[in-house]
């Protein structure tokens, strides 16, 4: 097994084992903490342009099949393991990770010492990171870019139309992921996935129930262009905004966003629900987050909190139907909790129709 190198921004080096493709790279260095799931994860296009780190110490036990992806491909930059199994046991399984990884064209690392690489990040906060198969860390131009305009990257190029019999619901994909899409589909509806970039008389023309802003990849500023399409469609119809689409809804109504020292990225972060003061556990995968004292609170109120650290994760429009959720109410992997927000979305959709008359809570 040829030997790799993790290098880090900050100097230090990790040596590993190639896996994957034999390329090197540099990304952004996050981790997640999630202990299944490791296929959903890696075909989240939220992932563009980061090298990605398993908290949990045994990936790849079930191996890779055919239905659990959430993007036609692996978007990562790379991927870090401690412990990556070849031989998987599934009656489902088509192949190991690492040679799914090859055939992908991503390059990895295994036998990695993946809770040092955590504690320096934690430390730290997400940086930069190359891997290579020297261990020179002086040798890297450390000014160079990362990856940018990672969500044109990830994003549909074509409309694509879903049938169903229920409300219809417009997709503005950021870089969705499949679940969403399914989770929309089970209650019914029609749903139509547009480009990144569909402006409002596209939308207008589309003639939709509502619409929906996904997740997708980078820092959100860098759609700044964007905002006030943005801004004219969730004004005009029942809107729910997921992640980055919950912080696109934000920064087009004049909020500011931020970044966390090392993000939210795993399957057990608790969030409140300020209006009942439950607290559900969530699957979440961001950097970013918006700026609480920014919040115009006589347009938006704070809808949730997170426990852990009280960034905001979720917003409702005092007259507007807009609601927005920092967490992935899909899951996939992780707690399916909040999964009725998309019922209180179809709700909202059907009450701005004239079909319902009554509130909804869960």
């Amino acid at each position: 097994m040829k030997k790799g190198y993790l290098l880090l921004e900050s100097g230090r080096v990790f040596q590993g084992v190639r896996v994957g493709a034999s390329s090197s790279v540099m990304g952004e260095l996050v981790f997640n903490t999630s202990m299944t799931g490791y296929q959903e994860i890696m075909t989240d296009p939220s992932y563009a342009g980061q090298i990605m780190t398993f908290c949990y110490p045994l990936i790849g036990n079930y191996g890779i099949n055919l239905h659990d992806n959430e993007h036609a491909r692996i978007e990562m930059q790379a991927v870090l393991f401690s412990n990556l199994c070849r031989v998987p046991s599934h009656y489902q399984s088509v192949m190991n990770v690492d040679q799914w990884l090859k055939r992908s064209g991503v390059p990895g690392l295994a036998n990695l010492d993946t809770r040092a690489v955590v504690k320096a990040v934690r430390r730290s906060g997400t940086m930069k990171a190359v891997i290579s198969d020297l261990p020179d860390a002086a040798s890297i131009d450390w000014e160079q870019s990362l990856p940018t305009a990672m969500v044109a990257k990830v994003s549909s190029t074509k409309t694509t139309v879903y049938e169903g019999n229920g409300p219809h619901v417009v997709l503005i994909d950021y870089g969705y992921k499949k679940s969403m899409l399914q989770a929309l589909l089970a209650e019914g509806c029609k749903v139509t996935v547009v480009p990144y970039n569909t402006d409002a008389e596209t939308v207008k023309s589309l003639q939709p129930d509502g619409v929906m802003l996904s997740n997708g990849p980078g820092d959100p500023i860098q759609l700044q262009p964007l905002f006030g399409e943005i801004k004219k469609i969730t004004s005009t119809y029942p809107t729910l905004g997921i992640c980055l689409g919950h912080q696109l809804i934000a920064l087009a109504y004049g909020a500011s966003t931020g970044k966390l020292l090392f993000g939210h990225r795993g399957a057990n972060h608790p969030v409140k629900a300020l209006a009942t003061g439950k607290v559900w556990m969530t699957s979440q995968n961001h950097s970013y987050v918006v700026e609480k004292d920014s919040v115009d609170q006589t347009q938006f109120s704070i809808s949730y909190l997170n426990v852990n650290d009280g960034s905001v994760e979720g917003l409702t429009h005092r007259q507007l139907p807009i609601e927005t959720v920092q967490f992935h109410p899909e899951a996939h992997p992780g707690p399916d909790d909040t999964h009725p927000t998309f019922t209180k979305f179809i709700h909202m959709m059907k009450q701005s129709k004239g079909e319902a008359n009554h509130a909804i809570t869960y």
